[in-house]
This record gives C-alpha cells, structure tokens and sequence, in this order.
C-alpha cells in the first residue's frame, strides 16, 4: 500500500490566514516544508482519507490525480475535513477524462447530509449521478472494492465522528486523527475485528505541548501511550511505522522540533507530499 499525506495542518493551515505569530511568519518566508496545507491523505491514489479545502493546492502543485480517488472516507464535518463545492467540479465541462468516472462516499450522517446541503444550489443532476453515498457508524465493518474498513468513534465531537482501520492485500493502516484519546471500548473493539497494523498515522495537533485529558486532539505524550496501549492489543509492534500529523501553528512544528520529536518518540513526522509504502 502506498500512504501520500497530502494535507498535514490543522483547521488553520500553517501560516494560518490572519495570522502574523513566529511560525506563521517563517513558514510564510521560508515556505518549503514549513507551509502545511489541511488534512488529506491517498492510499494507493484512489482511496481519500477526508477531502479538504486545499484540495485544488494538493492536485496543482503535488500532482495528486484526485478525478482516480473512488472512495472517499470522512472522518467528520469540520471544513477542514470536508469541502463539499468542489464536488461540483466533477464531470460536466470542468472536468474532462476523469480516471474514475464514480465516486462513493463513506461517512456519518452528518457528513452525508452537509455535502447534500452545500451542493445542491451547484450540482448538476450529471454530476451528482457519478455520485454515491453511504452512511457509516461506529464500531462497524464495511467494503469498499479491496479494502476492509474497520470504523472506531473518535473523541472529537457531538456528530459520530469517525476513526478508520483499512485492510487491503494482508496489510493494515489504522487512522487515529482529529481525536482525543480513544476509549479502551473502541480498542478492543479493534483488536476484534483487525490484527497489527503496518502503519498507524496519529493526531498531534498539539505536539509537545501539554493537552487536557478531554482534550479532542493529541500530542507526542499522548501519541506514546496510546502507543503502548495498541502494543499491548497486539495491534502494533516494533516494524509498525507511525507517523504524527494535524500540527497546530500553536504547536510551532519547526523543523527542529519535529527533528526532536522524530528522535525521541520514534515517529515519523509527516509533511505534506510525504510518502510511506508497507
């Protein structure tokens, strides 16, 4: 399976719009790595872990061919996570030799329903019957083509948002971001119906920073011991690779602090265009 973050930022991005601190200076100075677009990640170019507003950004200038994504899982409805207009561009004259001519979606209620909601005043009836949707809960298992999709609540909000545990080919990616700390309920749950994972990418939003135990993000501390928690599952072990991602500009994601996070808590730390194969 190949892993491409193609969106590593929180809700803000890095540099955040309006914002004029010390990191988001540098990253505008600097730009390279520095500059983090929000969340998105392609497995195996036709699997899209959320859909976010950077999207057009993430084909542009990271050459992801988004028109061969035919699945679409996402994780909750914060526009970060989900930005449903560009849906419209679909078909019709704004998109010629699409890779894949059908898309489906998989996701809460919530998620399904906004995306019905932002488009329909766009939407033309071509488009949209390129289009299919489907409604998922948590502590569920579905399929789409080869994956087997393994569905975990996260701890972020009110609306059923979504962990995802995918399995393809005898290999495991289990996406644990845009959550607090997981109950012990949905990791057994996931020792049930999964088994070791080959790479599991982990909310950071917060990095070193310290978080609230209700906190609906995570940083390295938090990282580690859940961590050790799937270890103990048997869920992960020494040749699982994790990668930290979601990076607030209040956590201040330099590449030095990153460097240190890498050595420290064995991570890898993900920058967008990154590119992990299991």
């Amino acid at each position: 399976m190949k892993i491409v973050y193609l969106g590593t930022a929180a809700a803000e991005g890095i540099p955040a719009v309006f914002c004029n601190c010390e990191t988001c200076r540098a990253a505008r100075l600097h730009g390279g790595r520095a500059i983090r677009t929000r969340a998105q990640v392609l497995i195996d170019g036709e699997l899209s872990i959320d859909f976010s507003p950077d999207a057009f950004y993430h084909s542009a200038l990271l050459g992801a061919d988004l028109s061969a994504v035919k699945y679409l899982f996402v994780t909750h409805s914060h526009f970060d996570h989900i930005f449903p207009q560009e849906l419209c561009m679909r078909g019709y004259v704004y998109a010629h030799g699409m890779t894949s001519p059908s898309l489906s979606v998989y996701a809460n209620g919530e998620v399904t329903g906004l995306i019905r909601e932002f488009t329909r005043r766009e939407m033309r009836e071509d488009v949209a019957a390129g289009i299919s949707f489907h409604v998922l809960h948590p502590y569920e298992e579905t399929a789409a083509g080869d994956y087997t999709v393994v569905t975990l609540p996260a701890k972020h909000n009110t609306e059923e948002p979504l962990l995802f545990c995918f399995e393809k080919g005898g290999k495991r990616v289990l996406h644990l971001c845009d959550t607090g700390f997981p109950s012990s309920e949905a990791l057994d749950f996931l020792k049930e119906h999964a088994g070791r994972c080959d790479l599991i990418t982990l909310d950071c939003t917060h990095l070193f920073s310290p978080t609230r135990p209700s906190g609906r993000h995570m940083g390295l501390a938090d990282n580690a011991r859940l961590l050790e928690e799937l270890e103990k599952r048997g869920l992960a072990d020494g040749n699982t690779k994790r990668v930290v991602t979601h990076f607030s500009h209040n956590s201040a994601p330099t590449e030095e602090l990153l460097l240190r996070a890498e050595r420290e808590y064995g991570v890898i730390a993900a920058y967008d265009g990154l590119t992990v194969e299991i």
